[in-house]
């Protein structure tokens, strides 16, 4: 089982982060290893949306497919994997700390099949390192 938390705190409200970070058009800007997103589902977004991303991650391109499972605007948001190469779990999570500053935490965890327990903690330290990036690049893009 893989299961990497990481968190930031982004200098903007609460409102700004989840709304920039829930939007799946926005994730190749900040994810670092997410080339492009395709939805699958009519916009706008709401429960059981399903988008399509492609990326690239320990050099291996991959396909897979999210389906929103849960979604509590500027509190929780929630994607299960439907179709790709291993059952993975991604949730957001945020918490005001003031009125111009907010915790985000950027949780996944999932079962890769195939990986033996070595590789599952390569995978869970690179996942963390990969996640960090992630956030660092988020709270560039909200801060400027």
């Amino acid at each position: 089982m893989v299961d990497v938390i990481t968190e930031i705190t982004i200098n903007r409200p609460i409102t700004e982060v989840s709304e920039y970070a829930t939007n799946p058009d926005h994730a190749p800007e900040w994810y670092v290893n997410i080339h492009s997103v395709d939805w699958r589902t009519p916009k706008p977004l709401k429960l059981g949306s399903q988008i399509a991303f492609k990326a690239k991650f320990l050099g291996k391109e991959l396909a897979y497919v999210y389906e929103i499972v849960e979604f509590i605007p500027e509190k929780k948001f929630v994607m299960k994997t439907v179709d790709g190469p291993f059952p993975m779990e991604t949730i957001y999570t945020w918490q005001a700390i003031d009125e111009g500053h907010t915790q985000m935490t950027l949780q996944n965890k999932g079962n890769p099949k195939g990986f033996n327990k070595i590789l599952s903690i390569f995978m869970t330290f690179m996942m963390r390192r990969a996640n960090m990036k992630d956030l660092i690049k988020i709270k560039t893009i909200l801060e400027q």
